[in-house]
């Protein structure tokens, strides 16, 4: 793997995003911090198959679907499944931009960086699959 400092990365940027973008291991050191940069896509793909990240589950309730994301608040009701997906995409997206803005400073909703960055990275249509179980 390749530690570039913040001044290298600035001036070699261009090799920098292509080393990440052909999937070769780059970092940039910060201070005592390092940071790996990765292609978005890849990144996506191994969220959406993570063992860290529990998977939606789906309910039948009085005549309609619930689909809900246990150990989150994150859930969303509808009158059919369809309907149900498509409003539980709304509620992660809505979650998402919470926890940015708030809720990853709380101590119960730290742990949920990984579904944040999901949800960041995938689309609407990329989200519907994961949540129905038919993502990558």
């Amino acid at each position: 793997m390749q530690y570039l400092s913040y001044t290298d990365t600035r001036s070699h940027l261009r090799e920098v995003l292509d080393t990440a973008e052909a999937g070769l291991p780059i970092g940039i050191r910060r201070h005592d911090t390092l940071v790996s940069l990765v292609e978005s896509g890849r990144l996506r793909e191994i969220l959406m198959d993570s063992r860290r990240l529990r998977r939606p589950e789906a309910v039948v309730e009085a005549g309609g679907w619930s689909v809900f994301l246990p150990g989150t608040p994150v859930a969303a009701d509808g009158a059919d499944l369809a309907e149900a997906v498509d409003e539980f995409v709304a509620a992660l997206r809505e979650y998402a931009e919470d926890w940015q803005a708030r809720l990853r400073f709380a101590p119960n909703h730290q742990q949920h960086w990984p579904l944040v960055q999901l949800v960041s990275l995938a689309s609407d249509a990329d989200l519907a699959e994961w949540t129905r179980g038919s993502g990558p």
